[in-house]
């Protein structure tokens, strides 16, 4: 099984921003992944925010995520697998337990969500996860070098062994061997080095 390292903080923080960006490129005024339209975009934060004044981007970001993982699991589902949606279940206990410390804390993302806001599709999506997640130019370079896997549909990722920061740079920056209308979804098996 896939060790998880300790889900520190800082790890947290940037497994948050690799999904904010790839959800945000991965919606319909973009790449047209899955089914959300510019909900982590301008337009999106003005009509979420009458709703919800304070936690706003919070929404929009649970939202986009929710859809993605369920279009992800829809395009490529693998029960010994994981992704950037779908990583071991501390992992992702400990990123749940995350969000109430980030929306008292929302003034230090509002730069990253403001990013996210004006990312455009003439954008690069691995420029985005190195200035905005803080992934290393190596990673995002090795994830650029990853091939779609026979079905067109996957991409798969060998040598994640641990869920650490390279692994979730990999398992986000591979999506940009997606193309627009064509979701490839990156993923490393369980165990598999």
């Amino acid at each position: 099984m896939t060790a998880v390292t300790a889900a520190t903080p800082q790890l947290l923080d940037v497994l948050f921003r690799c999904r904010l960006i790839v959800a945000r490129f991965g919606e319909m005024d973009m790449l047209g992944w899955w089914n959300t339209k510019g909900l982590l975009g301008r337009m999106g934060s003005t009509v979420m925010a009458r709703g919800f004044p304070h936690t706003h981007r919070f929404a929009q970001a649970r939202t986009v995520f929710s859809v993605a993982r369920s279009r992800c699991r829809e395009v490529h589902a693998l029960q010994d697998a994981v992704t950037l949606w779908d990583l071991p279940a501390e992992f992702e206990d400990a990123f749940e337990d995350r969000w109430q410390h980030w929306i008292h804390q929302a003034a230090s993302l509002s730069e990253t969500f403001q990013g996210v806001e004006s990312l455009a599709k003439s954008n690069s999506m691995l420029d985005g996860l190195g200035r905005m997640a803080t992934i290393p130019d190596t990673t995002l370079e090795r994830a650029a070098s990853l091939r779609r896997g026979p079905d067109g549909r996957s991409v798969p990722i060998s040598g994640i062994i641990t869920i650490d920061e390279t692994a979730i740079g990999m398992l986000a920056g591979a999506f940009a061997r997606g193309e627009s209308g064509q979701l490839a979804v990156p993923f490393a098996r369980r165990g598999a080095a």
